[in-house]
């Protein structure tokens, strides 16, 4: 990986002063690696920082079966991008005076659960990892202003393609059909999540 990642957990840590809120936002296609990466900085970061995953706004199953859109499945529509950015405007207000709460994603059953990452006051860093952080139409275009700073990841396609296949197998997709997956639908996304990777600060080269 290019930065390395004690450079990374630096940089990180330079946005958790004290002082207000700050918010970092890990961009990147699926499979790049958004997850582990801001993980591993929340670890390092010893309770400077918090991750909210911009997973948690993926509208529910039953509604993406009502509107006829359960097979695009993390296509930006399919997430309730106003709800993101409202919490990331509480999340930056500095007079928050209580804990808030977020939503994450469960994979193993494919749904949000809300009110399951709690943000105390004195958290410093928030990082918030996703696909469409960097996306400029609809209201995804306001996210970009709501983060301090933006990394994008990339990893080659080579190495991004078959572990997200393993993915979708390990939480219970057939290999034909998360091959398919990935395919037409993983792959949809990914072309237009590198439309945004110019508007990031760093872009990092995952190994």
């Amino acid at each position: 990986m290019d930065p390395s990642i004690d450079q990374l957990t630096a940089r990180a840590r330079r946005l958790a002063r004290p002082g207000g809120r700050r918010i970092l936002g890990i961009a990147g296609p699926p499979g790049a690696g958004k997850t582990t990466l801001a993980g591993e900085l929340v670890a390092r970061l010893d309770g400077l920082a918090v991750l909210v995953p911009m997973d948690g706004f993926h509208l529910a199953q039953a509604e993406l079966e009502r509107l006829g859109r359960a097979g695009r499945k993390g296509a930006p529509d399919t997430f309730d991008a106003a709800g993101f950015i409202s919490l990331l405007a509480r999340l930056r207000a500095a007079d928050e005076r209580g804990t808030v709460y977020a939503p994450a994603f469960v994979r193993e059953t494919e749904e949000p659960v809300a009110g399951s990452i709690p943000i105390s006051p004195g958290v410093p860093l928030v990082i918030t990892e996703g696909n469409y952080l960097l996306h400029d139409e609809g209201p995804w275009a306001q996210v970009r202003g709501l983060l301090d700073e933006v990394w994008y990841l990339e990893l080659d396609a080579r190495r991004r393609l078959p572990r997200l296949v393993d993915r979708h197998v390990r939480f219970g997709k057939d290999r034909p059909h998360a091959e398919r997956w990935v395919r037409d639908s993983d792959e949809a996304n990914a072309r237009l999540v590198a439309h945004g990777r110019h508007r990031a600060q760093l872009t990092v080269r995952m190994d």
